[in-house]
């Protein structure tokens, strides 16, 4: 295993955590929207709906 191998294992690893951060802080943006804000967007329904089909 070369240095290439490692850091490109390291890259993938931080882009898996970044993503994850970044739906965090959305979910807790939406879920801060007031309610009849959040049902005209379909939020949590349609996030999760879409979360179980994988997309």
């Amino acid at each position: 295993m070369n240095g290439f191998t490692i850091l490109r294992g390291v890259q993938h690893y931080v882009g898996k955590v970044r993503t994850m951060r970044n739906e965090i802080r959305t979910q807790r943006f939406l879920n801060s929207l007031p309610a009849d804000i959040r049902k005209d967007i379909g939020w949590p329904d349609m996030y999760a709906d879409r979360r179980l089909r994988g997309n």
